[in-house]
C-alpha cells in the first residue's frame, strides 16, 4: 500500500497545470458523484422518494450544472465567473434537503461542498466566505418562509446549526487556504530563485566547457581521491599521442611517458597525474610523451584547490604542448656549441703566443703593457667562450670522490680575496667543521667561484661577503651572501635562466652575459641538491646551495 501511495504521490498531476474547465469540472464531481449515490440508494432503499418532484428537480439541477462546468467556455469569462457554480449549487442541495423530508437526515451538509470550493477558490475571499454562509442560511428560511406557516423564532433559529457550520467551515477553509496560499508563494519564489541559480550554474558550467575546450592547453581537474572531474579536448589528443599502438585506452601506468632523455620511463609515481593527486604543486614538470621519432614535449604543471576551511578538494593540472620550443631550444646550444668551438681554437692560439712574447724580457714597457692587456683580455673571453660551451653541451660525466665542503669553501675565499680587495669588500668564512660529501671537487669549485664573483661585482661600492657552511635538514649547505644592490623579487625567480640579467645590473652597466648562474644551477642539480637565491633591493643578496650529506664513508 505504502508503494502505491508513493507511485500515486510521485506521478501526481498539479492541479494547478489543468486547464480553467477541467478545475471546474474537478472541483463539482464532489458533490455530484455523492447526489449520484443519493439517487442510487434510494432507489434501492427508498423507492418512494424517487417519485417526489423535488427530489427528481434536485438530481436534474445538479445533472445540468455538471453539463454547464463542461460545455461553458470559461477561459473566456472573466475569471472569478466559475464561482456561480458553486452558489447555484445551494439549489439543488435545498430541493433535495425538502424533497427527501424525514427519509434522508443532515442532507444540509452537502452544503459543505459548495462552501468549500468558495472559501478554496482564493478568489473574492472575503464575499466568498459570506456568500458561502448567507447561501446556507437561505437554504434554510427559504422553506420556512414559504411554508404559509407563521414564522416564529423557534422556526427561525432552529436550521440555524448548518449555516453556521457552514460559516466555521467557510472560516476555517479560507485561512488554511491562504496560509498554503503564502507558503507557496514563498515556494515559488525560493524555486524561482533556485532555477536562477541553475541556470546561472548552468551558464558557468557551458563558459567553462567552452574555455577549457577552446584554449591549447590541455586541462584536468581531479578530485581529493585523484579521480577525473573534467578534462578537455586538446587533453586528450595528448593522451591518444602517449597511448601505445593498437590499444584504444590505456590505463595511466602503461602510458608512453618518459624522461627528457627521450628513453627512460617515467615510474608511475612520479607521473604529473600521480604527483597531483597526492596533493603536489609544481610548475614546468617536462615529460615526453609518445613513440620513438613522434615523441612530444610536455611541459605540465598543478594547482591544489581549497575550499573556504583550507582543506584540499582537488587538483587542476595544466598540459602544454612545448616540442617546438624545446626543440628551439636545442638547435640555440647546437648552435652556441658550435660557435663556441670554432672560437677556442683561435682563442687558444692568441694565449700562447701572448704567453710567449711576455717571456721576452727585453721587450720596451709599453709593449709589455699592452702584451698583459690582451693576455688578461684574451683569458677573460676564452673564460666566457667556455662557460658558453659547457652551457649548450653540458660537461663530462661527474667525477665524484669524497671531499670536505668546508675545504672547498676556504680554497674559494682565498681565491676571491684579491679581487675581494680591489672592490673594497671584506670577505668572511664560517665553516668551522667538516662537511664531508661525496661531489666533483673542480666543478663544486666552479660553482662557489661563479657565486663570490657575482656577490663581490655586485658589491660596487664595497660591504661584506660571509661564505658560509654547515649541516641543515640532513643535508649539506653552502651560502654566499653579500650586502650589495640586491635585486627584485620578480627578477631573483629567473636569474637562474640562461642568459638572463637583472634590471639592476643592466642599468648599472655591470659587464656579465647571464651563464655562470645557469651553469652553476645545472652542475648542483647533477650532484642532486638544489640552488636557490633570496634577495631584497639594496639589503643584498643570499645565495644557498645543498648537497647530499655523506655520513658512512659510502654514496650519499
Amino acid at each position: 500500500m505504502d508503494k502505491v501511495l508513493d507511485y500515486l504521490t510521485l506521478n501526481r498531476i498539479r492541479f494547478d497545470t489543468l486547464s480553467l474547465r477541467m478545475r471546474v469540472v474537478l472541483s463539482q464531481l464532489p458533490l455530484s458523484i455523492t447526489m449520484l449515490f443519493l439517487l442510487g440508494g434510494s432507489i434501492v432503499l427508498h423507492a418512494p422518494l424517487v417519485q417526489d418532484p423535488l427530489f427528481l428537480l434536485s438530481m436534474a439541477c445538479n445533472a445540468v450544472l455538471l453539463l454547464a462546468c463542461f460545455l461553458v467556455p470559461w477561459e473566456k469569462l472573466p475569471y472569478p465567473s466559475f464561482l456561480a457554480i458553486p452558489l447555484l449549487d445551494f439549489v439543488p442541495i435545498g430541493l433535495l434537503r425538502e424533497g427527501a423530508g424525514t427519509h434522508l437526515i443532515g442532507l444540509g451538509l452537502l452544503a459543505a461542498f459548495p462552501v468549500i470550493w468558495l472559501a478554496a477558490s482564493g478568489q473574492l475571499p472575503r464575499f466568498s466566505v459570506i456568500a458561502g454562509a448567507l447561501a446556507s442560511l437561505a437554504m434554510v428560511w427559504i422553506p420556512v418562509l414559504a411554508s404559509g406557516e407563521p414564522v416564529t423564532v423557534d422556526t427561525l433559529t432552529q436550521p440555524l446549526l448548518v449555516p453556521f457550520m457552514m460559516l466555521a467551515i467557510g472560516i476555517t477553509i479560507r485561512v488554511m487556504t491562504a496560509s498554503m496560499m503564502a507558503q507557496q508563494a514563498i515556494l515559488e519564489a525560493k524555486d524561482a530563485e533556485l532555477r536562477e541559480l541553475l541556470e546561472a550554474s548552468g551558464r558557468r558550467e557551458r563558459l567553462l566547457r567552452t574555455v577549457v575546450n577552446t584554449v591549447d592547453v590541455g586541462v584536468l581537474a581531479l578530485d581529493p581521491t585523484g579521480r577525473s572531474v573534467l578534462a578537455n579536448r586538446p587533453l586528450e589528443q595528448m593522451r591518444r599521442v602517449a597511448t601505445p599502438e593498437r590499444v584504444d585506452k590505456a590505463p595511466l601506468k602503461d602510458l608512453l611517458l618518459y624522461r627528457m632523455d627521450g628513453v627512460t620511463p617515467i615510474a608511475e609515481p612520479d607521473l604529473p597525474i600521480a604527483r597531483a593527486a597526492r596533493g603536489e604543486t609544481f610548475s614546468e614538470y617536462l615529460v615526453r610523451a609518445g613513440r620513438t621519432g613522434q615523441q612530444r614535449v610536455l611541459s605540465t604543471s598543478a594547482r591544489t584547490m581549497k575550499d573556504n576551511e583550507g582543506k584540499r578538494e582537488g587538483s587542476v593540472l595544466a598540459f602544454s604542448d612545448v616540442t617546438e620550443l624545446a626543440e628551439a631550444l636545442s638547435a640555440k646550444d647546437d648552435f652556441l656549441s658550435s660557435v663556441s668551438h670554432e672560437l677556442r681554437t683561435p682563442l687558444t692560439s692568441i694565449r700562447g703566443y701572448t704567453e710567449l712574447l711576455l717571456l721576452d724580457t727585453n721587450l720596451p714597457p709599453q709593449v709589455t703593457a699592452g702584451l698583459t692587456v690582451i693576455d688578461r683580455n684574451a683569458d677573460q673571453l676564452f673564460k666566457l667562450v667556455t662557460d658558453l660551451l659547457g652551457t649548450a653541451t653540458g660537461f663530462a660525466d661527474l667525477q665524484p670522490v669524497e671531499a670536505d665542503l668546508a675545504d672547498l669553501l676556504k680554497q674559494a675565499a682565498t681565491a676571491a680575496e684579491p679581487r675581494a680587495a680591489a672592490s673594497g669588500v671584506v670577505l668572511s668564512l664560517d665553516a668551522p667543521e667538516p662537511l664531508m660529501v661525496e661531489c666533483d671537487p673542480a666543478r663544486i669549485r666552479q660553482v662557489l667561484d661563479n657565486l663570490l664573483s657575482n656577490a663581490v661585482k655586485y658589491s660596487p661600492d664595497g660591504g661584506t661577503v660571509t661564505v658560509r657552511g654547515g649541516v641543515r635538514d640532513g643535508v649539506v649547505y653552502g651560502e654566499v651572501a653579500d650586502t650589495g644592490m640586491g635585486m627584485a623579487t620578480e627578477d631573483s625567480g629567473s636569474i637562474f635562466t640562461k642568459f638572463f640579467r637583472t634590471s639592476t645590473a643592466r642599468r648599472s652597466s655591470i659587464p656579465g652575459v647571464g651563464l655562470g648562474l645557469p651553469l652553476s644551477k645545472d652542475i648542483v642539480e647533477r650532484h642532486g641538491g638544489s640552488i636557490w637565491c633570496t634577495s631584497a633591493p639594496g639589503a643584498g643578496s643570499v645565495f644557498t646551495f645543498t648537497l647530499p650529506r655523506r655520513t658512512d664513508g659510502g654514496m650519499p
